[in-house]
């Protein structure tokens, strides 16, 4: 998919039923850019803040689902009211921001537009929202169930320990320990040890 700036008229077509009004509202009332990328293995979407020659930019991931399509434009959308309000006098991710961020989710929350599972865990993570949008081990499970183009890509936590796997950036590694939070994993070329998440996405080899 490449990249390109979505009318705001289309926005029902990424986000869910009775959502595009409200976000709307913001990329109007500030002077959004907002563009659709291709899936980026490293982030699912970016701010960058107005200067002297461009307005606020956002883009996003074009194959997230709806629901987390939203949920990472609402992080991104955080961003720049956050800027707004503070500049850069701030930390990204501070305590501003979550107040910020966790505002925004509760307005849509309210609306009734995530299914119940998917409300579940974002009124858990409203506590404190994480700095990586769907970043939330069980938000991001279930926010993963609702993705339209299945992958053949397991999660870390679905694997068992001494099998191998692939990442996206082409690497091999095995499968060794769960610690508390993290697999243990070995790659497998240099033996380097590794910590993954429990849901990060991988390829069985």
């Amino acid at each position: 998919m490449p990249k390109k700036e979505v009318p705001v008229d289309h926005l029902q077509n990424y986000l869910p039923p009775n959502t595009s009004n409200a976000v709307a509202a913001y990329l109007h009332q500030f002077k959004v850019h907002l563009t659709i990328t291709r899936e980026r293995k490293s982030i699912l979407g970016d701010y960058r803040h107005q200067t002297l020659h461009n307005n606020h930019r956002i883009s996003i991931n074009g194959n997230l689902n709806k629901y987390a399509f939203l949920i990472t434009l609402l992080h991104e959308l955080a961003h720049l009211l956050t800027f707004e309000q503070y500049n850069n006098k701030v930390q990204a991710h501070g305590k501003e921001w979550k107040f910020i961020f966790g505002n925004m989710l509760q307005q849509f929350v309210e609306k009734k537009v995530f299914p119940t599972d998917i409300e579940k865990e974002v009124m858990m993570s409203l506590k404190s929202p994480a700095a990586s949008s769907c970043a939330e081990d069980g938000l991001l499970r279930v926010l993963r169930k609702y993705d339209i183009n299945k992958s053949n890509a397991q999660l870390i936590e679905e694997i068992s320990f001494g099998s191998l796997f692939r990442t996206k950036d082409g690497r091999i590694f095995r499968i060794d320990e769960k610690l508390r939070k993290r697999f243990k994993c070995t790659e497998i070329k240099t033996g380097k040890v590794y910590l993954f998440s429990p849901v990060y996405e991988v390829a069985l080899v």
